[in-house]
Protein backbone atom coordinates (compact mmCIF):
# COMPACT_ATOMS: atom_id res chain seq x y z
CA UNK A 1 0.00 0.00 0.00
CA UNK A 2 1.44 3.26 -0.95
CA UNK A 3 1.96 5.80 1.64
CA UNK A 4 0.25 8.84 1.99
CA UNK A 5 2.54 12.05 2.20
CA UNK A 6 1.28 14.97 3.80
CA UNK A 7 2.73 18.05 2.59
CA UNK A 8 3.08 20.79 4.79
CA UNK A 9 3.05 24.46 4.08
CA UNK A 10 5.45 26.77 5.91
CA UNK A 11 3.55 29.18 7.82
CA UNK A 12 3.89 32.44 7.31
CA UNK A 13 5.05 34.86 9.42
CA UNK A 14 5.89 37.96 8.08
CA UNK A 15 3.18 41.18 7.84
CA UNK A 16 1.68 41.90 4.31
CA UNK A 17 4.25 43.66 2.39
CA UNK A 18 2.50 47.12 2.00
CA UNK A 19 3.21 47.35 5.85
CA UNK A 20 6.99 48.06 5.71
CA UNK A 21 6.27 50.70 2.76
CA UNK A 22 6.42 54.10 3.55
CA UNK A 23 7.90 56.25 6.81
CA UNK A 24 7.48 53.24 8.99
CA UNK A 25 10.74 51.59 10.95
CA UNK A 26 11.27 48.17 11.51
CA UNK A 27 14.24 46.06 13.44
CA UNK A 28 15.84 43.06 10.73
CA UNK A 29 18.16 40.37 11.97
CA UNK A 30 19.82 38.24 9.87
CA UNK A 31 21.42 35.11 10.81
CA UNK A 32 24.18 32.72 9.49
CA UNK A 33 23.78 29.41 9.19
CA UNK A 34 25.02 27.51 12.19
CA UNK A 35 25.79 30.06 13.72
CA UNK A 36 28.87 30.46 11.82
CA UNK A 37 31.42 33.29 12.37
CA UNK A 38 31.41 34.74 9.57
CA UNK A 39 30.96 38.86 10.49
CA UNK A 40 34.64 38.65 11.83
CA UNK A 41 36.36 39.45 8.89
CA UNK A 42 36.48 42.99 7.40
CA UNK A 43 36.62 42.49 4.32
CA UNK A 44 33.11 40.95 4.10
CA UNK A 45 31.80 43.46 6.54
CA UNK A 46 32.84 46.43 4.72
CA UNK A 47 30.97 44.67 1.53
CA UNK A 48 28.20 43.78 3.11
CA UNK A 49 28.15 47.38 4.51
CA UNK A 50 29.09 49.23 0.92
CA UNK A 51 25.94 46.95 -0.27
CA UNK A 52 23.37 48.09 2.84
CA UNK A 53 23.87 51.31 2.07
CA UNK A 54 23.97 51.60 -1.66
CA UNK A 55 20.58 49.69 -0.71
CA UNK A 56 19.11 52.20 1.39
CA UNK A 57 19.67 54.71 -0.83
CA UNK A 58 18.20 53.20 -3.98
CA UNK A 59 14.90 52.24 -1.66
CA UNK A 60 14.91 56.04 -0.07
CA UNK A 61 15.63 54.49 3.43
CA UNK A 62 17.65 55.35 6.18
CA UNK A 63 19.63 52.81 8.14
CA UNK A 64 18.88 53.99 12.02
CA UNK A 65 21.44 51.21 12.92
CA UNK A 66 23.31 48.85 12.07
CA UNK A 67 26.01 46.71 13.93
CA UNK A 68 27.49 43.09 12.55
CA UNK A 69 27.86 40.41 15.07
CA UNK A 70 29.97 37.87 14.56
CA UNK A 71 27.33 35.22 13.76
CA UNK A 72 24.40 37.71 12.84
CA UNK A 73 23.31 41.59 11.60
CA UNK A 74 21.15 44.20 13.08
CA UNK A 75 19.21 46.61 11.34
CA UNK A 76 17.46 49.05 12.21
CA UNK A 77 15.44 50.63 8.94
CA UNK A 78 12.78 53.97 8.85
CA UNK A 79 11.40 54.79 5.52
CA UNK A 80 11.82 58.58 4.44
CA UNK A 81 8.85 58.46 2.14
CA UNK A 82 5.91 56.95 1.02
CA UNK A 83 7.92 55.88 -1.59
CA UNK A 84 10.43 53.81 0.77
CA UNK A 85 10.38 50.19 0.86
CA UNK A 86 11.99 48.54 3.88
CA UNK A 87 11.39 45.14 2.66
CA UNK A 88 12.58 45.54 -0.79
CA UNK A 89 15.42 46.76 0.78
CA UNK A 90 16.32 43.24 2.86
CA UNK A 91 15.51 41.09 0.69
CA UNK A 92 17.59 42.72 -2.18
CA UNK A 93 20.76 43.01 -0.08
CA UNK A 94 20.20 39.39 1.04
CA UNK A 95 20.03 38.31 -2.68
CA UNK A 96 23.02 40.90 -3.99
CA UNK A 97 25.32 39.72 -0.68
CA UNK A 98 24.53 36.14 -0.75
CA UNK A 99 25.85 36.02 -4.70
CA UNK A 100 29.02 38.17 -3.41
CA UNK A 101 29.09 35.70 -0.74
CA UNK A 102 29.00 32.56 -3.35
CA UNK A 103 31.48 33.79 -5.66
CA UNK A 104 34.06 34.69 -2.64
CA UNK A 105 32.96 32.76 0.28
CA UNK A 106 31.24 29.97 -1.12
CA UNK A 107 30.99 28.38 2.74
CA UNK A 108 29.60 31.27 4.44
CA UNK A 109 25.76 31.04 4.29
CA UNK A 110 23.33 32.72 5.89
CA UNK A 111 19.69 31.48 7.03
CA UNK A 112 16.67 31.60 4.09
CA UNK A 113 14.73 34.05 6.01
CA UNK A 114 15.12 37.11 8.91
CA UNK A 115 13.47 37.99 11.44
CA UNK A 116 11.92 41.56 11.49
CA UNK A 117 9.71 43.38 14.08
CA UNK A 118 7.50 46.63 12.77
CA UNK A 119 8.20 49.76 15.37
CA UNK A 120 4.80 51.04 16.15
CA UNK A 121 5.03 55.15 17.31
CA UNK A 122 4.64 54.41 20.95
CA UNK A 123 7.36 52.18 21.10
CA UNK A 124 11.17 53.79 22.50
CA UNK A 125 13.61 54.30 19.52
CA UNK A 126 16.05 55.27 21.38
CA UNK A 127 15.79 51.94 23.23
CA UNK A 128 15.58 49.95 20.73
CA UNK A 129 18.52 51.19 19.12
CA UNK A 130 20.48 51.45 22.29
CA UNK A 131 19.78 47.59 23.03
CA UNK A 132 21.57 46.39 20.10
CA UNK A 133 24.41 48.80 20.28
CA UNK A 134 24.65 46.61 23.53
CA UNK A 135 24.53 43.59 22.17
CA UNK A 136 28.68 43.47 21.89
CA UNK A 137 29.00 43.56 25.48
CA UNK A 138 26.32 40.98 27.11
CA UNK A 139 27.90 38.89 24.40
CA UNK A 140 31.14 40.05 26.18
CA UNK A 141 32.86 40.98 23.36
CA UNK A 142 33.59 44.22 24.38
CA UNK A 143 33.36 46.02 27.67
CA UNK A 144 31.50 48.94 26.50
CA UNK A 145 29.26 49.44 23.03
CA UNK A 146 31.99 52.58 21.76
CA UNK A 147 34.75 49.93 21.81
CA UNK A 148 32.69 47.84 19.09
CA UNK A 149 33.65 48.93 15.84
CA UNK A 150 31.08 47.05 13.25
CA UNK A 151 28.34 49.31 13.45
CA UNK A 152 27.42 52.39 12.36
CA UNK A 153 24.11 54.29 10.99
CA UNK A 154 22.98 56.92 8.13
CA UNK A 155 21.34 59.07 10.95
CA UNK A 156 23.67 58.81 13.82
CA UNK A 157 26.87 59.69 14.92
CA UNK A 158 27.43 57.19 17.91
CA UNK A 159 30.10 58.97 19.20
CA UNK A 160 28.08 61.69 20.52
CA UNK A 161 25.77 58.82 22.57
Amino acid sequence: MAEHVKLVREKKHRLAEKLYEGPVTAAFTICLINRSKLFVDETIINKFKEVLLAEAIKFNCEVLVYQFMPDHLHLILQGKDEYSGLLNLVKLFKQKTGYWLSKNHPLGRRQKDFYDHLLRKEEDLTKQIQYILENPVRKGIVETWEEYKYKGSTVYDFNDW
